[in-house]
């Protein structure tokens, strides 16, 4: 798949089958991770990754999902869960806006990287950031900044383009088929040509 099919392929997966995710694919997405901009180069983004049933499930429980398609988009463990989660963790405080900037940029190649290994994953920013430092015992010098859900994916969700007056909900259909919303290039865009 080239990169531009794999960028219009990825949509977050927020439904996964029951099926392990292996230490390879995952030890993939971090090396894809490792390789995404970084400001000043510093590299202060860390990666704790849970693969182990227990752990995964504790972590799920302190995690919120798809505020408009709640419940139907919740996973629930046992059934449609993710395998595993990756936390973004950071060595400098997280008030510092270039965190997130890096943090965004690996989570966009792991992103891109699970969709060419035939994985899913949802980006995470609503979870109980204490609650889950002490699930994987971290040390205070660590900072968690975000989850990212990692499985293979139990649902097909779908883009469609839209223009500035309309909604930019996600929603579910009757056949249960989460679409989402992306404003369109023109929407977006304001070209500007000097001389």
């Amino acid at each position: 798949m080239d990169t531009l099919t794999t960028i219009k392929t990825r949509r977050t997966v927020r439904q996964y089958k029951n099926d392990v995710v292996s230490k390879d694919d995952l030890a993939t997405l971090i090396d894809a991770a490792r390789m995404a901009p970084s400001a000043a180069n510093m590299q202060r983004i860390r990666f704790v990754v849970a693969t182990s049933a227990p752990l995964v499930e504790k972590i799920l429980r302190h995690t919120a999902w798809g505020g408009f398609v709640k419940p139907r988009r919740t996973p629930t463990w046992g059934e449609d869960a993710p395998a595993a989660f990756i936390l973004l963790t950071s060595t400098e405080s997280p008030e510092k806006e270039t965190i997130h900037a890096d943090a965004g940029a690996a989570i966009q190649n792991i992103a891109l990287a699970a969709v060419e290994l035939g994985l899913g994953t949802c980006w995470i920013a609503s979870f109980d950031k204490t609650a889950v430092a002490e699930a994987l015992d971290l040390p205070s010098s660590s900072h968690p900044l975000y989850l990212v859900a990692v499985g293979y994916p139990g649902e097909s969700p779908v883009s469609e383009t839209v223009e500035d007056e309309d909604s930019l909900k996600y929603y579910l259909d009757d056949n249960d088929t989460l679409h989402v919303p992306k404003l369109s290039v023109d929407a977006l865009t304001t070209v500007s040509y000097t001389h």
